[in-house]
């Protein structure tokens, strides 16, 4: 038997996270795997700059998953950051050293790539990805792989790599067959709303796929289902990248 070193200590960095997928999902995990000296816990901070302090007064931790805002914030605070994540541009799960380094990964990508490419179709060719932040960006690589062009689409595009809603026509809904939302729009308990894009064109060639878990069946995905589209929420993508980050940290 080892020796018992105190808790090893697993945790989610984000802000207003009391319900998040990760504290239950690991809780649960540790429990039938009877790892009893594991916890997972929520490390919920105002701003970025509270991190390093976290790191300070927890010696015992050993995993960190990263949730919404932080997942490109929090890049500037590891000391090492895997190849993959760097060509991403954010970071969804660290990994804490045996020697204290804190080395960053994306399992996000492993997730959606994942829990996307079994309803892919031959004429799934062109994707639009609703929302700009951290995880649009895993989402845009997942796609390069899968040999999908993409569109971000943005309130307010920077270049053109980005539309903004308003451009949406009935054209591009024509000619762009996969819509991923990746805002948080339509999250409980704001279960009424959803992204601003003309759903009156949405046919049974669409896969509409929704980040979102909870609900769910968010509007976005009521709205594509209606319509006859192919539809899917994010609970298998988050369960696929839990056990990547589970991976990663026992690697």
């Amino acid at each position: 038997m080892e020796k018992k070193e105190g808790n090893k200590t697993f945790g989610l960095l984000g802000k207003q996270i009391a319900y998040s997928f990760s504290r239950g999902y690991f809780t649960d995990k540790f429990k039938k795997m009877n790892l009893q000296d594991h916890e997972y816990v929520n490390f919920d901070i105002p701003e970025i700059t509270d991190f390093p302090k976290i790191v300070a007064q927890h010696t015992g931790i050993k995993g960190i998953n990263v949730t919404i805002p932080y997942k490109e914030q929090v890049m500037p605070f590891l000391d090492a950051i895997d190849e993959k994540a760097e060509k991403i541009g954010a970071v969804n799960t660290i990994k804490i050293t045996k020697e204290g380094l804190l080395k960053g990964y994306n399992s996000d990508v492993v997730g959606f790539e994942n829990s996307l490419k079994p309803l892919l179709k031959k004429h799934h060719k062109k994707a639009l990805i609703l929302g700009t932040g951290g995880a649009s960006k895993a989402i845009a690589f997942a796609l390069e792989l899968q040999n999908i062009d993409y569109k971000f689409v943005s309130r307010n595009p920077k270049d053109q790599s980005e539309i903004s809603y308003a451009d949406i026509t009935a054209q591009t809904i024509a000619m762009y067959t996969v819509i991923i939302n990746s805002t948080p729009l339509g999250t409980s308990p704001n279960i009424h709303e959803s992204p601003t894009i003309p759903y009156q064109f949405i046919t049974k060639k669409h896969l509409l796929f929704d980040l979102i878990y909870n609900p769910e069946m968010t509007k976005f995905l009521k709205e594509g289902k209606q319509r006859g589209a192919t539809i899917k929420n994010g609970y298998e993508m988050l369960e696929l990248q839990a056990e990547e980050s589970w991976r990663i940290w026992n690697s």
